[in-house]
C-alpha cells in the first residue's frame, strides 16, 4: 500500500518546515533525544493512536523516523483517520546525510505545545 502514502525528500521537506509546516517524528525517546531534525515533535509510533489529538485535521502532517518504515507505517494509519500525512522519503538517516539542521540531546515538546512532530524507529 505505499502507493498510498505520499511522500517528500528531506530538502524539500526543510522548505516546507521553515514555512512552518507541522514536523512529527515517531522514533522512541532514545532515539530523538540522540538527533532530532530542528522543529521536530516528538510522538513515539506506539503512541500514535492516542495521540490522535496532537495532529492537526487542517494542514499537512509531514511524518519522519529513522529511515522511513516506521514514519510510513504511522501516515497509512494517520490517513485512515483523515490526517493529511506525509513520508519523509529516506527519514532522519536523509535529513542528517543531507547536512540540515538538526538538535541534539534536547527533551521533546509536549504533542500538545507545539506545531511539529518526531518518529520512531524503523
Amino acid at each position: 500500500m505505499s502507493d498510498t502514502v505520499p511522500g517528500i525528500g528531506v530538502k524539500e521537506l526543510f522548505e516546507e518546515v521553515g514555512r512552518g509546516a507541522v514536523l512529527v517524528d515517531v522514533r522512541e525517546l532514545h532515539e530523538f533525544v540522540e538527533v532530532h531534525a530542528s522543529k521536530a515533535t516528538l510522538i513515539p509510533l506506539k503512541t500514535v493512536p492516542d495521540s490522535l489529538g496532537a495532529f492537526p485535521a487542517d494542514q499537512v502532517v509531514y511524518v519522519i523516523c529513522r529511515s522511513g518504515g516506521r514514519s510510513h507505517q504511522a501516515c497509512e494509519w494517520l490517513r485512515g483517520q483523515g490526517i493529511d500525512a506525509v513520508n519523509v522519503i529516506g527519514g532522519t538517516l536523509a535529513w542528517v546525510e543531507a547536512e540540515l539542521p538538526v538538535e541534539h540531546g534536547s527533551e521533546p515538546q509536549s504533542p500538545n505545545s507545539a506545531n511539529s512532530a518526531n518518529e520512531t524507529s524503523d
